[in-house]
């Protein structure tokens, strides 16, 4: 299934798994690589040397093309990429931030770069900061997403008209009829992130992988727009969150109840009450923890007789 995307990674299918904080360690990363994908590790919840430790274990674990995803809001941002350049990383997908500040530098360096977008307006300025692709991510997806609030199925077709670079299509997509369905509108690959968290390589406490396969229609919401937009399943700290609405909240208050290392504490320690558990509307689609290459199958043979059944009509 060669493409644009294959051949700018240098991957068998153009499924790229997301670098999703908390859930995206080396382990994942490998064992998504190495069933023809592209692997990310997740920085952004990474201390530098940390991250180190998890290139040098990827590296060992598979010989096939993985990258990095960074976060632009790290505080230590400049130590990341210190450490990718150091230790050989070809792939950089970044996100929440300036395409501009560090594409250049890693261009330089050799490195393919990926800047993760949510608007057709973003987009445009990820193209023009030189780019060699975008990762579209509409409303649907987990975690930290647009304010504009533009699901995948216009998002793509959307920012596919403005720009010229390979697109990856990101947002509720678990499946191969999905990934059928974004290829239809325009994206040459899709980003996967939910799907992957359940899978038995993540490093998302198993608790929280419970929690996602036991998820129903409706058992996720985007809240915390003031601070920034998160999709998060509703446990009682979300509640928490809609009482503060209630009450009148301001900024700062949300921020208090927030506080340090909530997103941690729910989806690596596994409290599912107190901590902030982010994850996509398609995890009412996921009904089982599977091997991250066994995922990757499903997604192709999925995709297969989505194609089958498309031709038909």
């Amino acid at each position: 299934m060669q493409n644009r995307v294959t051949q700018l990674f240098g991957i068998d299918y153009p499924i790229i798994q997301a670098g999703m904080i908390w859930a995206s360690g080396w382990r994942l990363a490998s064992a998504v690589s190495n069933a023809g994908g592209l692997g990310l590790l997740g920085a952004g919840s990474m201390y530098p040397e940390v991250l180190r430790e998890h290139i040098q274990k990827c590296q060992q674990a598979t010989d096939k093309p993985f990258g990095v995803n960074v976060p632009m809001l790290y505080p230590d941002i400049e130590a990341l990429m210190q450490i990718i350049v150091e230790m050989g990383v070809k792939i950089v997908f970044t996100s929440a931030g300036n395409p501009k500040t560090w594409t250049p530098f890693l261009k330089e360096k050799g490195i393919t770069v990926v800047h993760v977008v949510s608007s057709v307006k973003f987009a445009k300025k990820a193209e023009d900061a030189g780019v060699d692709a975008i990762v579209a991510e509409g409303f649907e997806a987990g975690g930290h997403n647009g304010r504009n609030e533009t699901t995948t199925l216009t998002l793509i077709p959307a920012v596919k008209e403005q720009i010229s670079v390979p697109l990856i299509a990101a947002g509720g997509i678990g499946n191969g009829a999905a990934m059928l369905a974004a290829m239809a509108l325009g994206a040459d690959g899709v980003q996967v992130g939910s799907r992957f968290v359940a899978s038995h390589e993540a490093s998302s406490h198993e608790l929280f992988k419970q929690k996602v396969v036991e998820a129903q229609e409706g058992d996720t919401q985007l809240t915390l727009k003031e601070l920034a937009p998160v999709r998060l399943l509703k446990n009682k700290f979300f509640q928490d969150i809609q009482h503060a609405y209630g009450q009148g909240a301001g900024i700062d208050e949300l921020r208090d109840l927030l506080g340090r290392a909530r997103a941690k504490r729910g989806m690596f320690e596994g409290d599912l009450e107190e901590g902030e558990l982010e994850i996509g509307q398609v995890a009412a689609l996921i009904h089982s923890i599977k091997p991250a290459a066994t995922i990757v199958a499903d997604m192709l043979s999925e995709f297969k007789e989505a194609q089958r059944r498309v031709s038909q009509m």
